[in-house]
């Protein structure tokens, strides 16, 4: 009789080349510790360029402490260890010669809860671009402030009151900005930690169709409790469950014809 931890590690596991082309970002046997907790058991994915991946599952199962591991935002958690590897185009992010803060200008975040800084409309989306340096004149900031809330389809909503506090703005209004802010440093990748959970739906719609817009131009990976959104906006999907990563494959095949049993109890609502 086959093991069924080995056969859920076969299933999960990447079978493919990890330097192969069109890989953005690659994970090797990462576990994550919270002191003596390991809410992360021995990882691997490989994230495609200009993709959707969705991490599913329920909560508590590590999704979003693994998205975390990604940019290195559980850099920021005392009790808090990462181990095994993860490359962003072939470098190890965990490298001692890597400054986090540069990092996350490659791979940007957006957070469950619209986050806009106390500042305008404009320095929010300018606020990257300022500390890293990227811009030579004002003519340049203004022309990356334009390109980002174009981007993040809010242009013509806000190029007239860009002076205007962003917390002024309604709930996926402020979502949209935080969309506009992560990606004004031009970063590769994208992360998303259930963006549209605290929207109603006609906001979570408009947070889809520019996830799907956006993904010709970035990576991104989404954390999402939401099945169908799950379904809607993803080509890749990753089943976890009680910090494994049980299942990974096509998005089409994950909900249709899963490989493995506990990602069709899930899939199914059998728990959850």
């Amino acid at each position: 009789m086959t093991d069924m931890t080995t056969t859920a590690a076969a299933a999960a596991a990447p079978a493919t080349d990890p330097n192969a082309v069109g890989y953005k970002m690659t994970a090797r046997n990462v576990d994550v510790y919270y002191g003596e907790t390991r809410a992360i058991k021995d990882v691997s994915i490989d994230i495609l360029d200009r993709t959707v991946t969705a991490f599913i599952g329920p909560s508590g199962c590590g999704k979003s402490t693994f998205l975390r591991c990604l940019n290195r935002m559980n850099d920021t958690i005392d009790i808090c260890r990462v181990t095994g590897e993860i490359k962003l185009d072939g470098g190890d992010i965990y490298d001692r010669s890597v400054d986090p803060v540069q990092l996350r200008a490659r791979v940007g975040m957006v957070f469950q809860k619209p986050n806009p800084f106390p500042k305008s409309i404009y320095d929010n989306v300018a606020y990257g671009p300022r500390i890293h340096g990227l811009t030579r004149n004002k003519a340049d900031l203004d022309e990356i402030i334009e390109m980002s809330l174009r981007r993040a389809a809010m242009w013509d909503e806000v190029k007239d009151r860009l002076d205007e506090p962003g917390t002024g703005l309604s709930g996926g209004q402020q979502q949209r900005l935080c969309i506009a802010r992560a990606i004004a440093t031009s970063p590769e990748v994208l992360l998303m930690d259930e963006p549209a959970s605290a929207l109603d739906p006609i906001a979570t719609s408009k947070i889809e169709e520019l996830i799907d817009e956006l993904r010709q131009n970035f990576s991104i990976v989404i954390v999402t409790h939401s099945m169908q959104q799950a379904a809607r906006v993803s080509q890749k999907t990753a089943f976890f469950h009680l910090g494994n990563l049980v299942e990974f494959d096509d998005t089409s095949k994950i909900f249709t014809n899963p490989s493995e049993e506990r990602t069709q109890d899930y899939i199914s609502g059998r728990f959850g």
